[in-house]
Parts: structure tokens; C-alpha cells; sequence
């Protein structure tokens, strides 16, 4: 199986600027956003609720702690959050103010969650509305470790911050990119 595609930058803009046309423009940049800046899977972003995002005084946290249900291999781990996605993060709930701190911080037409099955097929319409094939609900994912990874992140870090146990987990979303090879050959 291909795996899914790393986008540049002018690519994520593109995928958020037909975002903001659709009917949950805000949501949907949100979402895609937790993926390419947070590095969560398409399941954790279904699985957030407002209390794992706000503290008792409504601020969004710095991170976000994962309980085992919430995540794949049923391990609890925790998501660093940069101000960038604090900042928008912020936005989304100044706009979606939650009734129920306890319920999905993406809600459905009908207040439930959507279930991260639902939430692939509609970050991946995304992406293919915005002409990016070969992109996926796990493109955000991949893009966030290769992006750390040429800005010189060690493995270790982006094991932890991905998740991973296994070290060669972690190097598979690696994508290694023309002009970082280019770059590489340039440092000698």
C-alpha cells in the first residue's frame, strides 16, 4: 500500500484555502491542522473533547493527554500543542463555545462525535476537492515528523511526539524530499 503523500507548504495552504470555502470552513481547518501542526491521527482528532483541549478556566492547554481509548495500540501518550495551533484552536471555541465541556469538540448535526471512518472520508473529500491526490488523513501526520525532521529533530523526540515505541515506526513517515537530497549533498 502507497503511503499517503507529504504536501509542502504552498500545498497545505491550497487544502486550507478551499477549506474555507466549504460549509464548516473553521472546523475543517481545525482538523486538518491537529494533523499537520499537532501530528494527531485522523482517530484522536474524532476522539478529542472539549476537556482535553480547555482547562477548568475555559484556556486552551498547552497539551492535550490522550487516555488509552483515545488512541491506536491502546497506550495513553500526550500532544504537545504550539501556540500557532492554540491560537487557532482558540478560535474554533470562541466560535463553537461548548455547552458540555464532557462532549466531542467536533460535533456532529447530531452532537455526537464523528467517528474517525466519517472523519477520513471528509479529509480526504478535502483533499481531493483541493486537487491533492495521493493525499490522505494521514498526509498531515506524515508532513508533521518530515518537517521536524529536516529542521534536525532527533528520532527520539519525534518517537515521542508521534506516539511511536519502535524507532523504525517513526522513520517510515519520513519522507525524504528532492530538494532536502539536494540540500544534504550541498553540506559537504
Amino acid at each position: 500500500m502507497a503511503q499517503a503523500r507529504t504536501l509542502t507548504d504552498q500545498e497545505l495552504q491550497r487544502v486550507l484555502d478551499f477549506a474555507a470555502t466549504t460549509k464548516a470552513a473553521q472546523r475543517n481547518r481545525v482538523i486538518l491542522l491537529l494533523t499537520h501542526w499537532a501530528g494527531m491521527r485522523i482517530g484522536e482528532v474524532a476522539s478529542v473533547r472539549y476537556s482535553d483541549v480547555l482547562s477548568t478556566d475555559k484556556q486552551v492547554l498547552s497539551e492535550i493527554r490522550l487516555n488509552a481509548t483515545q488512541t491506536k495500540g491502546n497506550k495513553s501518550r500526550t500532544v504537545l500543542l504550539s501556540e500557532r495551533i492554540r491560537a487557532e484552536l482558540a478560535q474554533y471555541i470562541a466560535a463553537h463555545p461548548p455547552r458540555d465541556i464532557h462532549k466531542p469538540l467536533f460535533p456532529t448535526q447530531r452532537a455526537q462525535g464523528f467517528t474517525p471512518n466519517t472523519l477520513t472520508h471528509i479529509v480526504n473529500g478535502l483533499y481531493r476537492q483541493a486537487g491533492l491526490n495521493g493525499a490522505t488523513s494521514h498526509s498531515g501526520r506524515r508532513g508533521f515528523l518530515t518537517r521536524l525532521s529536516e529542521k534536525g529533530v532527533s528520532v527520539r523526540v519525534m518517537m515521542q511526539l508521534a506516539g511511536h515505541s519502535q524507532m523504525s515506526t517513526t522513520q517510515r513517515y519520513i519522507d525524504t524530499r528532492p530538494d532536502i537530497l539536494r540540500n544534504a549533498v550541498e553540506l559537504i
